[in-house]
């Protein structure tokens, strides 16, 4: 293994006029609350009594609680299944419908145990996470949930962190929400590139809910839309192919892709396991031109986990032509301490 670093080690390397970028992954969430957002957690609170009988025990035939790659399973059978057996249109269906419906059932599932309000969480909390956040330029996030905007909306926490989603208020006036103008995005550093709880597509403008404009609380909008079946803008395939063809389909999506496609100097990840769900990310850092990639670490150095992740980056740096050359670090996401 190589050699792990502290967190402040690794910034240290990077101190200088330009500030790093920062991918986060799903660890970011459980660093916070690890009873709510872990695969187990929302695994058990989610409802499939709309699906088949046999969606759920999916999980336990594939020894995991993991939804993306219960939902590649589901798609993988649909299409084995239309080759092996072509005159079983009813299985190929329902092994469909199935991988479809779980995509719903995780968007429900995150809404329903998500924390209510941004006061559920402590200013100690907020404080560390906006110093946290604070190392870093361009913020991109494949999370679904409201942390990262809750944090950055805690205006009286110092420090202050120059953050612009790219939202603004539409032509025509206040409304409930803002929309994400495409003309008018160039000042954008946070972008959410598997799309989030408080981001609707509506067709010609993609919406983003505010409590400012309300009066309620966000996750409680989130809700009543779940229940009129409005759903977020979610990339949620179960395989990296079929993640790129959605990011490619919204407009959203696809600049924030695009925008992290074309950072340069030094990245850090924090809490991404480099999953194989998640291959464009990886392909898109290869093909990039990031110099220095900083990888968090969690956990034993030597685990299984983490020797993949090590061999997956070793693998791509060393496929770097020498003109653009990539140095990979890593450190261990305990000294971030981005939470406490």
């Amino acid at each position: 293994m190589p050699e792990i670093l502290s967190f402040k080690e690794a910034i240290n390397l990077v101190s200088g006029a330009k500030k790093p970028h920062l991918l986060l992954g799903n660890g970011f969430s459980r660093a916070l609350r690890n009873d709510i957002f872990a695969y187990d957690a929302i695994f058990n609170q989610a409802d499939f009594r709309k699906l088949s009988a046999k969606a759920k025990r999916s999980f336990e035939a594939l020894g995991s609680t993991d939804f993306e790659r219960v939902i590649k399973a589901l798609q993988d059978a649909w299409i084995l299944v239309k080759l092996y057996e072509s005159k079983n249109q009813a299985l190929a269906n329902r092994l469909r419908r199935d991988a479809d419906g779980l995509k719903e059932v995780l968007v429900t599932a995150i809404a329903s145990n998500h924390p209510s309000l941004p006061s559920d969480i402590s200013k100690v909390a907020y404080e560390n996470c906006k110093a946290f956040l604070g190392n870093f330029d361009h913020l991109f996030t494949l999370n679904y949930d409201l942390l990262v905007y809750w944090t950055l909306m805690q205006n009286e926490i110092a420090p202050d962190i120059k953050c612009d989603d790219g939202f603004r208020t539409p032509e025509d006036g206040p409304t409930d929400y803002v929309t994400w103008d495409p003309d008018q995005n160039y000042s954008q550093n946070v972008h959410y590139l598997h799309g989030a709880l408080h981001l609707f597509d509506a067709g010609p403008e993609i919406q983003k809910y505010t409590w400012v404009n309300t009066g309620v609380p966000l996750i409680q909008q989130v809700r009543n839309a779940l229940e009129m079946n409005y759903y977020p803008l979610f990339v949620s395939e179960g395989e990296s192919e079929k993640k790129v063809e959605k990011i490619q389909h919204s407009a959203y999506l696809a600049k924030g892709f695009r925008s992290f496609v074309n950072i340069q100097g030094a990245l850090f990840t924090y809490g991404w396991s480099f999953s194989d769900t998640d291959d464009h990310i990886l392909r898109a850092i290869s093909k990039g031109k990031v110099q220095l990639l900083a990888a968090s670490i969690y956990g034993d150095a030597d685990s299984p986990q983490n020797r993949t992740i090590v061999q997956k980056l070793s693998t791509i740096a060393a496929a770097r032509p020498d003109r653009r050359r990539l140095t990979v670090i890593y450190y261990d996401a305990a000294t971030a301490k981005v939470w406490d």
